[in-house]
Parts: C-alpha cells; structure tokens; sequence
C-alpha cells in the first residue's frame, strides 16, 4: 500500500529521493568518522624491578600483587605476565577494541596505587612504570662504534642523553627500548671475609649508604626572625648525595669502641661502571646496542628506513665471585671535559643500521 503510494507518482518520489540526497551531501563532513581506526586492541603496560631478586621471588613479591589488583578492570579481555631473574618484572593488560586508552591507563594506574602498599620497599625506591602501549615496534635501529674508539658505557650513555629523547618525542611512539644497555652507576664490591672479620654483614653497609648518601635541606643563616641589625641572610648548601668512588670509598660503615672507623674502602671498593651487565648485544659481529619503539595504539603514518635485517645475538655475561650493590640514582655529573665529549657525533663516527 506504501509502496504503491510512490509508483503511482513518479515525480513526488524522485523530489523526495532528491532532498535525502542532498540532506545527506550537507551533513556528510559533519559525521563522526575516525581517520586512523584501530586494528589492534589498546594495552597498558606495567613494569618494575626488584633488583637482585629472582624470577620467583619477583613472582610472588611483584608480579602476584599487582595482577590481582589490575584483574577486572574495566573493558580488560585479558592479562599475561612475565618475571625475570634479573629482577624484572612486566605485566601487560588487553583491552577491548573500542576501549579508550587513555581512560584504560588512567584506571590500570589507580589499581596500582591501592598495590603498593603491598610491594618491597625496593621495588617502590625504582618506581611502577604505568604506560599505553602496544607489541608492534615501529622501528628499530642498532648502534655500534665503527673503529672502536668508544666504549660501551660511552655509547650507552650517548643513547641515554641524545637519541631516546629525541625518539620519545616522535608523534605515535609509546617508549623507547634500548637492549644491552649500559646506564652509568655506582659499584660497590665488598669482600665477605673482611666483612666477617670485622663483624659486618651486607645490610649494614645498605643501611650505611641510605643514611649518608642523602640530599640534605641545610637551610639558611640570617632568616627572619633575626635579633636586630641582622642584614644578611645566606643560604646554606651541603654535600648531597655523593658523586666519586673515593666519597663511597669513605663510607662510615661501624665505629669501634675505641674510636676506630671502619670505611667501605676497608671493606670493599667502589667503581664507576654499569648498572647492568646481565645482557650483551651484538650486531655484525661489533658490540652494539639497539633501540626499539613500541607504538601507541592509536596509529600514526611515519616514513620507515629499510635496510637488510640481521639477527642480533645476546649473551648473558657471567657475574663476578663476590657481592654487589648496585645504586642506579647515582649518575654521576659528567666533568666540564666529560660535556665536551658527549657532544653530538656525525654520521660517520657513529654506525646506524635500521630495521
């Protein structure tokens, strides 16, 4: 009956099939159409270290806490979770397709906020890292001295201060991976038989440190209120946190009875190295380290490098027969020379393969 309504009047119908087209032509540029829909589901990655713990201890300490605090959020499909014996520990959380992500890293964050409170003490000192985050790398680059002038800590260190910055700030990338790296920190090697002799354990030259390797708010001399005529008023500064081996090295670990000082340079000896060792990466058969970018979940066009991929080998290097502590928030300040050599280096000195 409807339809018999418009085949008997041609001309009505083709006015009326003309006015929608035309209502549809004006609001086109007004409808909500995404130019970059997703193709992957948003993630929100978690990660922390508990340093010199293992796989199982980092299981049930860090990982276990947090999984059950981050199970249930909302519009989550799924969780995994890995736990390394470097002390590692990452947990990644899968949401639904039509999820927003920040709004997902926003609540995975405040579930790890109500976690923490059962966490060690270590794993809070280095911080949970919260991020949005997905598994595809949108690029990749090895780094490498072709003539060896450079040593890893200087190529490391190069990498931290002037390429991972400067690739965080590209639109699309998440965070910026650097495998073998080689962060610059302060060693301390103690040896257990002059612990021993002495009466000392590993915890008390920890507990040393804490105390003594401290910033210090040392105030001002002249503050208001003052006696009358005071007409200075200078500011206090202090020896913060300490920078060279030979500070550490005098440490006051135990004072004797009769005075005597017992230093961490009587007991052991601190260095300027890496802060990890546990991995080793190779390109070419020349030490290299390689730089990863996992992307956002929302995709943005970039321009790619190719270049002929080639496998990297790592390697775990064996660890030395005695104690260490590692103390990754102290970085030394580079020297006014040290400036000077981290200037940025040409294309030539550097050797660049992307993939």
């Amino acid at each position: 009956m409807f339809a018999n309504f418009f085949i008997h009047r041609p001309v009505f119908a083709t006015v009326c099939a003309l006015m929608i087209i035309l209502g549809g032509a004006v609001v086109i540029p007004s409808l909500p159409i995404s130019q970059f829909p997703n193709l992957t589901p948003p993630q929100v990655s978690v990660t922390s270290v508990y340093i010199g713990a293992s796989a199982q201890t980092v299981e049930s300490a860090v990982t276990v806490p947090l999984e059950q605090q981050i199970n249930g959020a909302e519009g989550m499909r799924y969780i995994s979770s890995e736990s390394g014996n470097d002390g590692s520990s990452s947990i990644t959380a899968t949401f639904e397709l039509n999820r927003d992500p920040d709004l997902a890293a926003v609540d995975v964050q405040n579930r790890v906020s109500i976690a923490l409170g059962r966490l060690p003490a270590a794993v809070k000192n280095t911080g949970v890292i919260v991020t949005k985050a997905s598994n595809n790398f949108v690029f990749g680059a090895a780094v490498y001295s072709p003539d060896g002038r450079y040593d890893p800590l200087f190529m490391s260190n190069y990498l931290d201060l002037y390429v991972r910055d400067a690739l965080k700030r590209v639109p699309g990338v998440a965070q910026v991976i650097v495998f073998g790296e080689r962060r610059y920190s302060m060693r301390l090697w103690l040896d257990p038989q002059r612990l021993a002799s002495r009466g000392l354990t590993a915890s008390d030259a920890v507990g040393a440190l804490q105390e003594q390797n401290v910033e210090i708010a040392a105030g001002s001399v002249g503050q208001p209120p003052t006696v009358p005529g005071q007409q200075y008023q200078i500011s206090v500064r202090a020896m913060g946190r300490l920078v060279k081996p030979e500070e550490f090295d005098n440490i006051i670990l135990k004072t004797s009875a009769d005075g005597t000082l017992v230093r961490l340079g009587d007991v052991g000896r601190a260095e300027l190295g890496a802060e990890d060792y546990s991995s080793e990466l190779k390109y070419g058969g020349r030490q290299a380290w390689a730089s990863a970018s996992p992307s956002f979940p929302m995709p943005t066009p970039s321009k790619f490098a190719a270049a002929p991929s080639t496998n990297s080998i790592a390697s775990a290097s064996a660890s030395p027969r005695a104690w260490s502590m590692r103390t990754p928030s102290t970085r030394p300040r580079p020297s006014a020379s040290q400036f000077a050599t981290f200037s940025p280096l040409s294309a030539r000195q550097l050797g660049w393969s992307f993939w």
